[in-house]
């Protein structure tokens, strides 16, 4: 038995490593290094940040957004999502400060209207109040995000060259404290698994996905889904929006950079845990049964080769060592994206681990009514196990 268990594990990675999307080469659509042609015509934009209690970063994140070198017309709206710790005064400031009021305005969203979640009510509030300029694309991103200054310059002429509908960029998380060094990295590993960027944006593949902290929406796509209302209640709406537009005929990417940074800190284990927990079982449909496949699933892919690798049956054992040397050598490149120490990569089945915790306290919490925990919100319902 314990041999059969082995063998599967090997075959797992077998199809992981050679056969799924080439999800861990990530220098494969690291974005930047691509160079796109600048387009004939640079098209109108305009940013939306949905923006709650985020005093700490604001300020930053206005400046960078002040700094965008970009030919086209470009407008900024700063959604305060009824924050109390003053990040729209804040935001204010820095705009004044940056020389750029002219083109970054603070406004406010109105009360959460029932069925839409936080984020999406701020972000469709934006979009409404920059009806009358009609931009071309819109520019998601969040309010602890900052960017270089040639990044909606890359975006644009990316989307431009290549006609997509709808391109988003993984922003460098950061990864300075042990927890974020030992499972920040496996997060984005995690995503890529789950959403390989070369399925993403193969027409003909289901696979859709993309990253929140920076996504560039062509508006006639927008429209053509019906606006955010079509994806009002999702708690990972980049994925949804992302499944939606290529639902509809869209076409889509997704990349990594760097020059694109998050600020936000995870100075704990059970901050991280938290980040986790708040979409894990959302990611599951709320479905018990999935949740034990994906437990069991985890077990057996990243836990039992690095056990095996231990026993003393020699039919055993080379198969789990085989197995733990293919996940070693697949989250790797992730690893050196992060300008980590080659010495973590072995550390990948600690990370699942603690990943099947969070994904079970992730269930637990919407059992218990407090699914999608996001700024004093519970955004996800109760339902019964299934």
């Amino acid at each position: 038995m314990v041999f059969y268990i082995s063998l599967l594990a090997f075959l797992i990675w077998l199809v992981l490593f050679f056969a799924w999307g080439n999800f861990w080469r990530v220098w494969e659509f690291d974005a930047d290094r691509a160079e796109f042609p600048a387009p004939a015509r640079w098209p109108r934009v305009t940013a939306v940040i949905p923006a709650r209690n985020e005093a700490n970063s604001i300020a930053a994140v206005v400046r960078a957004l002040g700094e965008q070198e970009y030919a086209g017309e470009f407008s900024v709206l700063i959604v305060d999502d009824h924050s109390d710790d003053g990040t729209a005064e804040l935001a204010r400031e820095a705009a004044l400060a940056a020389g750029a009021a002219d083109k970054i305005r603070v406004i406010c969203a109105s009360e959460l209207a029932d069925g839409w979640t936080g984020k999406l009510w701020a972000l469709n509030s934006g979009v409404n109040a920059s009806g009358a300029s009609l931009p071309d694309f819109f520019w998601f991103t969040d309010a602890d995000v900052t960017h270089s200054a040639d990044t909606l310059r890359r975006l644009v002429s990316h989307a431009e060259a290549e006609a997509l509908d709808m391109t988003s960029l993984m922003v460098l998380l950061k990864a300075d404290t042990f927890a974020e060094r030992l499972l920040i990295p496996p997060f984005l590993y995690f995503f890529l698994m789950l959403y390989p960027p070369r399925w993403i944006a193969k027409d003909s593949a289901k696979t859709a996905g993309a990253a929140g902290g920076c996504v560039l929406l062509r508006r006639t796509a927008l429209e053509r889904i019906g606006g955010l209302s079509a994806i009002r209640s999702e708690i990972i709406d980049d994925c949804a929006l992302a499944k939606t537009v290529k639902g509809s005929g869209g076409k889509i990417c997704m990349g990594l950079t760097r020059a694109s940074q998050s600020l936000r800190s995870y100075t704990s284990f059970s901050e991280i845990r938290d980040m986790i927990a708040r979409t894990a079982f959302t990611q599951l449909g709320h479905s018990a049964l999935l949740l034990l496949g994906t437990l069991l699933g985890l077990m057996l892919t990243f836990v039992l080769p690095v056990v095996l690798t231990f026993s003393q049956n020699i039919r055993v054992w080379p198969l789990a060592l085989a197995a733990w040397c293919f996940m070693t050598a697949s989250f790797l490149p992730t690893v050196t994206f992060y300008k980590q120490r080659p010495l973590w990569a072995p550390l990948l089945p600690l990370a699942a681990i603690f990943y099947s915790y969070a994904t079970i306290l992730s269930a637990i919490r919407f059992w218990l009514g407090r699914g999608g925990q996001w700024k004093g919100r519970a955004q996800a319902g109760t339902r019964v196990p299934t």
